[in-house]
């Protein structure tokens, strides 16, 4: 399997370089923007590790020109950052998943490695629970195969429960993720856009974890 890593962090590139060649990946190596579009465009890899803050070319541009030029390579995002929407703007650039900095190197070989299988057994990059789906790479929900029309905030908070499926997201968690830490957000307001995605995405259901937060279900059990 080749790899390209692309991370202009030296000692951080040399680890991960080291682990992945142990192995037996084949790996390229790019430590800036312009270099990782070239080779992204002109060769062909089974995967990419993309860090985001790179000089001569940020990250995310550099995805959106590989996703533009037709380049269907699933991409592993590495960043320091940790806030919501510089995840939701990677998966809309055509990110297939998200590795927040520091992690585990052992970490990162797992997720490369099941996004490699993923993409060689020809499966989308698909988020499923129950009658929903959830496509990153565009930003699109499904129910039942057809569109699901969602507002603005309906989606952040749908997405933020359908990433993190059965498990649950703490209310707090919702609010800062939805409305980006606004200190002066009604917390009422997040049980209204959950009651009216109830409506929306039945079958599937979002269940009441009381005084704590929620979790989407596959099944109707709220």
């Amino acid at each position: 399997m080749k790899v390209l890593l692309v991370e202009d962090d030296a000692p951080l590139a040399a680890e991960i370089a080291k682990v992945l060649r142990a192995e037996g990946f084949a790996l390229d190596q790019a430590a800036t923007g312009e270099d990782a579009q070239h080779l992204g465009e002109t060769e062909t890899y089974d995967a990419v590790v993309l860090d985001l803050g790179l000089p001569r070319g940020d990250g995310l541009s550099v995805l959106q020109a590989w996703r533009g030029a037709g380049r269907t390579m699933p991409v592993l995002i590495l960043t320091a950052r940790d806030g919501w929407s510089d995840k939701v703007a990677g998966f809309k650039a055509g990110a297939d998943d998200f590795l927040v900095k520091p992690f585990r190197v052992e970490e990162l070989l797992m997720r490369l490695r099941a996004l490699v299988r993923r993409a060689q057994a020809g499966g989308a990059a698909r988020v499923v629970c129950g009658p929903l789906s959830f496509d990153p790479g565009l930003g699109t929900f499904e129910r039942d195969g057809l569109p699901l029309r969602l507002t603005g905030l309906e989606w952040r908070v749908l997405s933020c429960l359908i990433l993190r499926r059965e498990a649950v997201v703490p209310r707090s968690q919702l609010i800062e993720r939805v409305y980006e830490g606004d200190a002066d957000v009604d917390s009422n307001s997040v049980e209204v856009i959950i009651t009216r995605l109830r409506r929306k995405i039945a079958p599937a259901g979002i269940e009441s974890a009381r005084g704590y937060g929620y979790r989407l279900v596959p099944a109707d059990g709220a």
